[in-house]
């Protein structure tokens, strides 16, 4: 079993920065991609970055130069670094796992970036 537990959401100013973070626990694998996902009011769910078992980011082009995705795959956790917050960044922001057969989420976490 896999529990995902984000932290680090708020309220911010525009502008403004973040750093959410996600402990994962259970049976986690660093081969597999852990991620971060947001959803907006009346909005779809949409990827934000997710990251390689080296390191590598890929991520959403409204958040490219502005976010970072980093992963401690010793202590299973994985960071969101938000910088040059907008308000359309703000989202409810899920932390996620993949193994191929299964996906798991966090509960998620409320950012709200204000004008």
């Amino acid at each position: 079993q896999v529990q995902l537990v984000e932290s680090g959401g708020g309220l911010v100013q525009a502008g403004g920065s973040l750093r959410l973070s996600c402990a994962a626990s259970g049976s986690i694998f660093s081969i597999n991609p852990m991620g971060w996902y947001r959803q907006a009011p009346g909005k779809q769910r949409e990827l934000v970055a997710s990251i390689t078992i080296g390191g590598r980011g890929n991520y959403a082009g409204s958040v490219k130069g502005r976010f970072t995705i980093s992963r401690d795959n010793a202590k299973n956790m994985v960071y969101l670094q938000m910088n040059s917050l907008k308000p359309e960044d703000t989202a409810v922001y899920y932390c996620y796992y993949g193994t191929g057969a299964r996906d798991y989420w966090g509960q998620g976490t409320q950012v709200t970036v204000s004008s």
